[in-house]
């Protein structure tokens, strides 16, 4: 297949999942055209099958803000037609979806039919596209996708209630790989990091407030309080700053590393124990596949999709949001000697159940569907 991946390039999780799919169905054969504003972060190796168009956006006098929409759009004419895609593949909502939508219609006048699949990965749902003003856009641009998936039940479930969605939605989960996210003999970094044998915790995340940073603190200054213990937090954010000021007014700041965007997380992963998710809200919890696939057990909330992935009791533990009390007690039961390798190893066998060899096929098959239907 010729397929166009349409996404954001950045760190965030569905531009990773977009970047890594891509790169799967290349190795697979396919020819990947990913169309975006800058390189993808993940777009990190060569492969004849691969291909990268950047989207042009000028700013003109006249506009307040570029008009990115109308650029991608014409950009994904450009591709689909001197390309000859046979698919495009959008990922999240907004406003890719509905660039689309507009690509699509020109190409019409063109006598080109493109089929667009349409991948919803959480906040273009839960919380960007609720705000009044997009919704009535989302809700369109998803119903005139030819095909329509999410990342987990609990996002189908969210878009069918929130939105007046017709179109069928499949859901197919996040993935890894696991040739990358492994545990690493790092043993030299365990040591720097813990010299006295100390458990190490770790969370990454955006530092945004929805992923309740501030409940990890706590949870983990109280952790230190009964077995010595030491916290890695991967990331940066608007939240960061407040962290810190809460690091110190506690005082957890010499047991605490503030380590900022990492690209190879994997090998921080490989020296952790616990890995920590507290989230407000997850449409899937791809940071903590990565942890898990890295052998380290998770303690998340309950909310979202994460329970689809953490099994509570068998790769860690979830656990309502905010409740601080009940995450230390579960984190001090998973960190004890002698429960902390059946949660590794539990981890990890899950973690495979979500290997991209699994996952790939299921997107493959997705697309051998949509590409049989009569587009929309």
């Amino acid at each position: 297949m010729n397929i166009g991946i349409v996404c954001y390039p950045t760190f965030g999780g569905s531009g990773v999942v977009a970047t890594e799919l891509g790169k799967a169905l290349a190795k697979n054969g396919h020819n990947v055209h990913f169309i975006t504003y800058s390189q993808p972060t993940r777009l990190d190796f060569f492969n004849q099958n691969l291909f990268y168009h950047e989207v042009d956006i000028r700013t003109y006098p006249l506009f307040q803000y570029p008009p990115y929409e109308l650029a991608l759009a014409s950009k994904m004419v450009d591709v689909v037609e001197h390309e000859n895609l046979d698919l495009l593949h959008v990922h999240y909502a907004i406003p890719h979806a509905s660039a689309a939508f507009m690509a699509k219609q020109i190409l019409k006048e063109k006598n080109i039919n493109i089929p667009v699949v349409t991948t919803l990965h959480g906040t273009d749902i839960t919380l960007v596209g609720k705000d009044p003003s997009y919704e009535p856009v989302v809700t369109f641009s998803i119903n005139k996708s030819d095909g329509v998936t999410a990342v987990s039940e609990d996002l189908k479930k969210d878009t069918l209630e929130h939105f007046d969605i017709y179109q069928h939605i499949e859901v197919i989960p996040n993935f890894i790989d696991l040739s990358r996210f492994k545990r690493q003999k790092k043993e030299h970094f365990k040591t720097a990091i813990c010299p006295n044998g100390e458990k190490l915790m770790v969370h990454t995340s955006n530092f945004r407030k929805v992923k309740r940073v501030e409940d990890v603190i706590h949870v983990f200054n109280n952790v230190r309080k009964i077995i010595p213990a030491k916290l890695l937090l991967v990331g940066d954010g608007p939240e960061r700053i407040k962290m810190e000021k809460l690091c110190r007014e506690l005082g957890t700041c010499e047991d605490i590393r503030f380590l900022g965007k990492l690209e190879a997380v994997e090998e921080v992963l490989s020296v952790s124990d616990l890995f920590l998710m507290p989230s407000e809200k997850e449409s899937f919890g791809l940071a903590a596949l990565e942890a898990m696939a890295c052998e380290v057990p998770v303690l998340s909330s309950n909310a979202g999709g994460i329970p689809e992935l953490n099994i509570n009791g068998v790769t860690g533990f979830t656990c309502n949001v905010g409740d601080v009390k009940d995450m230390t007690e579960k984190a001090l039961y998973i960190l004890a000697d002698e429960h902390l390798d059946t949660f590794k190893k539990a981890a990890l066998e899950r973690a495979k159940e979500f290997d991209i060899s699994n996952i790939l096929p299921l997107y493959e098959n997705f697309y051998d569907k949509i590409l049989k239907t009569e587009p929309a």
